[in-house]
């Protein structure tokens, strides 16, 4: 169960403010329910409890992947509180579409000079600038959500007087597709080496490890539609939604492409966000969300 760190009072306090312990008190509920009702007649019902969802470079999913939890699975449902922006309390998500994550970082080297003879220099503030530009003139197919952002730049120190010869940048890179992703990470390493080319400047430009976007199992989705309306009612059925959030979760697939997924997105009326300190829901909520999965479990091996 992951926990984030929160300055709250001066002092960094470990806080769900994500809602993993709930999404733990879930899954514990519904092994629970489908043992005491006996649901289970073929097959066999697998919960996993997985760490390490909040940092993409030490993936929880990816740990597990390499421990073999997948080698015995032929379908997985993931479940994750909502806040009320996407879901109220009484509704829910028969398909979670969360997008690709990725960051790219470089190191940029050019070579320093007196600040009254510049032209001796290659300035890596000038092949920064540069390559922010060229970031921002990155296109891709416009029908599919994306966006690549220069969203860190360190260059130069104390001495204002001189060129400096280093430099360091981030880039945060989205997109609905992972195609797309794919495209667009090539095309943000491409505009980093060009940009800081023009300045006589070099690049060592580095993919830190991301997250895909989703791939879900059209019957998957069907299953989960069917139990939230048989537990919410129709009114409480939103769907399929996008959500601009990134999840290692889809790492499964990624993983074993013919995994069989769909991941729920419960209502529960949380406010102010997730991720915020002050992060609180409805937890009556989560009896909603064992017996949706619960119902789920029935339906697939029942």
């Amino acid at each position: 169960m992951d926990a984030l760190g929160h300055l709250v009072d001066g002092e960094i306090q470990a806080i769900h403010s994500c809602g993993h312990d709930a999404h733990s008190t879930m899954g514990i509920f519904t092994a629970v329910v489908a043992r005491e009702l006996d649901l289970v007649k073929k097959g066999s019902l697998k919960m996993l409890f997985q760490p390490s969802e909040e940092q993409e470079e030490t993936s929880g999913a990816r740990a597990m992947i390499a421990d073999g939890v997948l080698e015995d699975m032929d379908m997985c449902i993931g479940i994750h509180l909502r806040p009320i922006q996407e879901a109220r309390y009484g509704q829910a998500v028969s398909a979670l579409k969360h997008g690709a994550l990725a960051t790219v970082t470089a190191e940029i080297t050019g070579a320093t000079a007196h600040g009254g003879r510049p032209h001796l220099g290659k300035n890596v503030v000038d092949a920064l600038a540069a390559i922010v530009n060229a970031v921002n003139a990155i296109w891709v197919d416009p029908t599919v959500p994306a966006s690549a952002k220069v969203t860190a730049l360190n260059a130069g120190g104390a001495n204002y007087s001189s060129i400096p010869e280093k430099g360091e940048m981030g880039a945060d890179l989205r997109a609905n597709t992972n195609e797309v992703m794919e495209e667009l990470l090539e095309k943000v390493e491409h505009a980093i080496r060009t940009g800081a080319s023009t300045i006589g400047c070099s690049a060592d430009v580095r993919r830190v490890p991301g997250l895909p976007a989703a791939v879900f199992d059209r019957d998957m989705i069907r299953i989960a539609d069917e139990a939230i309306r048989e537990t919410l009612g129709d009114e409480g059925a939103l769907g399929e939604r996008g959500t601009t959030g990134a999840e290692d979760f889809h790492e499964y697939v990624k993983a074993k492409p013919e995994l069989r997924t769909t991941y729920i997105g419960l209502g529960c009326d949380l406010e102010p966000g997730l991720h915020h300190p002050e992060m609180s829901f409805r937890q009556d909520a989560l009896l909603d969300g064992v017996a949706i999965l619960a119902n789920m479990a029935g339906r697939i091996l029942g």
